[in-house]
This record gives C-alpha cells, sequence and structure tokens, in this order.
C-alpha cells in the first residue's frame, strides 16, 4: 500500500483551530500515515510576531496529541531568506522518494491565489492538493484564475485515489468550513481579548505565559 503524507505548511502565527481541523479533515479522509507540518518564513509576510522557536513550541503544543504521527519539519526556517513551497516539495519528494503519495493541504483562499506562486504549475508534479472551503472564499471555477481551473480540470480527485497516487490530483473537501483568521486573532489579543473560541488551550496558555502579540 502507498505511503502518505500529508503537509501542512504556513506561518502559524498563531497556529490555531482552523489549522487543527484542515489537519484533522484530511487525515481523516487520506487515512493518512503522517502529518508534516512546515512552519514557513514567508516571502510575503515580511512581519511575523512570534519568534521562530516561539512558533515551534506552540506547534509542538498544538499537534502533541493529533491522532496520526506527526512530524514538525523546520527545513524551511533553516533555510537563509524566503521560502517557497515548491523548492520544500522538491526537498520532500527527493528524500522521501518517488511512491510515496505526498498531500499539500491548503484553503480555498490560497487556492484562489495559486497561479502566483512561484513554479505553481511545478507543484502537481511533486505532490497533490488537498483544499479545503473557507467561509467568503468561493471554490466555484468563477471565482478562480483561469489558468487555475485549466490545471485543476483533469486533476480532481477522491481521497483514495490521492492516497494511491504520488502527486498530480486534486481533492477539494467542501465540508470544511472554519472561519479562522491569524490575523483576527492577533487583533482580538492585542485588544485583550482572549480568542479563546479560536485557539488551542495550551496554545493560549502558552501566549499569555509569554506575553505574545501584546503589541
Amino acid at each position: 500500500m502507498t505511503k502518505c503524507i500529508a503537509l501542512l505548511g504556513g506561518s502559524f502565527d498563531p497556529v490555531h483551530l482552523g489549522h487543527l481541523a484542515l489537519a484533522d479533515t484530511f487525515t481523516g479522509l487520506l487515512q493518512a500515515d503522517q502529518l508534516r507540518v512546515i512552519p514557513a518564513r514567508p516571502w510575503q509576510k515580511s512581519h511575523l510576531q512570534a519568534s521562530d522557536a516561539q512558533r515551534l513550541a506552540m506547534l509542538r503544543l498544538a499537534f502533541a496529541h493529533s491522532a496520526v504521527p506527526v512530524a514538525i519539519d523546520t527545513q524551511e526556517l533553516d533555510r537563509d531568506g524566503a521560502s517557497y513551497t515548491v523548492d520544500t516539495l522538491r526537498t520532500l519528494r527527493a528524500a522521501l522518494g518517488e511512491a510515496v503519495s505526498l498531500v499539500f493541504l491548503i484553503g480555498a483562499d490560497q487556492l484562489q491565489r495559486l497561479d502566483t506562486w512561484r513554479d505553481w504549475h511545478a507543484l502537481f508534479e511533486l505532490a497533490n492538493l488537498g483544499v479545503a472551503a473557507r467561509p467568503g472564499f468561493s471554490l466555484a471555477d468563477a471565482a478562480l484564475p483561469p489558468a487555475v481551473v485549466q490545471a485543476l480540470a483533469q486533476r480532481r480527485a477522491s481521497p483514495e485515489q490521492l492516497r494511491a497516487t504520488p502527486c498530480g490530483l486534486v481533492h477539494i473537501a467542501p465540508s470544511l468550513a472554519v472561519d479562522v483568521s491569524a490575523t483576527e486573532i492577533r487583533s482580538a489579543l492585542q485588544q485583550g481579548n482572549a480568542a479563546n473560541s479560536l485557539l488551542p488551550p495550551v496554545v493560549l496558555d502558552y501566549i499569555q505565559q509569554h506575553h505574545l502579540y501584546k503589541n
């Protein structure tokens, strides 16, 4: 049976319940063997408020009791300069081999701007995509860039097909609709609101203990 690894990248500034819901949804759908969480230092977001060490600590707390084995992959933090998803996937593919199914998880908001990612067509040569709905971001073809619609046209597949295929397929899961924004969480924390309905309790405790997102 093909080994399947779900990949969850992001700034995680901070990690929140939307991230956990995305991971839980797809690891369940895919019956994934592992979840690999990849904190980024993304070129689009130059002003991360938590340090790399703090973001890693929050991730370890948030995913400590996951239903599947979790690995925190720090390769993007270890690189000099900006990190790009395509480079990360190339590194993972080289390390894990050609047979493993890699499924990179994104939200509908990211799918709407997929054509702005570096070498985005190459993503399909390296991994499958798992896309989750997000309130306010349509997954209809009319809401997506034409180039993305064209790329998805022949790639849509079931979770079972993604699990059995190393790369090149896309599954869109419309059932997940968690409306959580890290920007809104940081704003709430800055204003002294707990944001405890949006964060894992252990992460909220860490934020409060370390006085994060206060200014």
